[in-house]
């Protein structure tokens, strides 16, 4: 990969996402490869004054500690780290894990160990802290996403280093429009879902914690959710793969859930209370993302998708609802998938995947590119 491109990527990172001041404590974490940018990110703290911290995990050998791990090895990780994180500024994830199935016979109980005791202290950091999490091109995200390598890393660099502050005015008029409302109903293929976001916040997401990025979230009414909804993109969580989730709601609460997997499926949602209620619903709007490739990160921001979310809410779209799980479920509206529309209030918003609503025109692919 080009040296350039690289530097571009670290910039947007430092100035855009996790705002580096002088004196700060930046750690990098570095999972798998992606060596040439951690050490651009390290040169570029410096000159801006700050001060870089770098871990470096290999995703292999973290398979071979979460094996044996036990609520004390857990227990003994956050104490070390609570320091850690109460120190540094920012933190800065690079997932370049080489195979995204190395975890997959780790036991669900030794994941949901680490999980219990380490949610706090995630909690704390992800409502407190700068953070930004990306993923790093690797041969493996190519094959994932039905591309060569090369044409991979520069859809890649397109993606991650787009005008990210014309896209966070373009977001404006619709997180005033999402101040307003109450009803939103969805409807598409397998769906027809209603549920209400009065009085809960709108966040506008454009590259401050995610690389690449482009979506708007907020989250339900927690008790308001009801209807159907069909997901037509596969979704990957906790190692296992599904096809063509639909979920039936009752008064906020997944009453039934199918799959190719149902009984993984229900296992999941039964993990505790709050993951049969939705703690996020978004709207994807980056206009070079456009098919699936398995990758959350990229898939819940493909332009004319919206993802409903069982699970944990985030501290600043706050529902009250509580889950060790936040499962980002995406379905895609363009023509290509099916089409389907969101209304707000009675008020078409989006058809077929683009916004029809005169204030939010700029939203739309070709204008975000331009």
């Amino acid at each position: 990969m080009a040296d350039l491109r690289i530097s571009k990527l670290a910039d947007v990172l430092l100035d855009h996402s996790v705002r580096v001041q002088e004196k700060e404590h930046i750690l990098i974490e570095l999972r798998g490869e992606g060596e040439a940018l951690v050490k651009q990110l390290v040169r570029k703290v410096y000159e801006r004054g700050a001060y870089p911290h770098v871990r470096i995990l290999n995703p292999s050998i973290q398979r071979e500690l979460m094996l044996g791990t036990s609520e004390e090895r857990a227990e003994a990780i956050k104490r070390w780290e609570e320091p850690i994180i109460q120190e540094i500024a920012a933190y800065i994830v690079i997932n370049g894990v080489p195979n995204e199935s190395e975890m997959a016979d780790v036991p669900v109980e030794r994941r949901r160990i680490q999980q219990n005791v380490m949610k706090p202290l995630n909690d704390f950091l992800t409502n407190n802290k700068k953070w930004v999490l990306l993923n790093y091109p690797t041969p493996s995200k190519a094959q994932s996403a039905n591309m060569s390598t090369e044409a991979f890393e520069d859809f890649y660099f397109d993606v991650c280093t787009l005008d990210y502050q014309k896209m966070k005015q373009a977001f404006v008029p619709l997180k005033e429009l999402m101040d307003q409302t109450d009803r939103v109903r969805i409807v598409g293929p397998g769906t027809d879902l209603t549920f209400s976001i009065k009085g809960i916040p709108n966040v506008i997401c454009a590259g401050e914690c995610n690389i690449p990025d482009g979506e708007i979230f907020t989250a339900p009414v927690r008790d308001s959710v009801q209807g159907t909804i069909t997901f037509n993109t596969s979704s990957q969580y906790m190692n296992s793969r599904f096809e063509q989730i639909k979920l039936r709601f009752e008064n906020g609460k997944i009453v039934e859930a199918s799959s190719n997997d149902t009984k993984r499926l229900n296992e999941i949602l039964d993990m505790d209370e709050g993951a049969r209620y939705i703690g996020e619903f978004a709207i994807g709007v980056n206009p070079y993302i456009l098919h699936p490739m398995n990758d959350i990160l990229f898939d819940e921001k493909i332009a004319g998708s919206f993802h409903f979310t069982p699970g944990q809410a985030y501290g600043d779209a706050d529902n009250g609802n509580r889950s060790m799980i936040h499962w980002d479920m995406v379905n895609i509206q363009r023509p290509e998938y099916g089409g389907g529309e969101i209304w707000f209030d009675d008020v078409l918003i989006r058809r077929d995947g683009l916004f029809v609503h005169e204030a939010l025109l700029g939203l739309n692919p070709d204008n975000l590119k331009s």
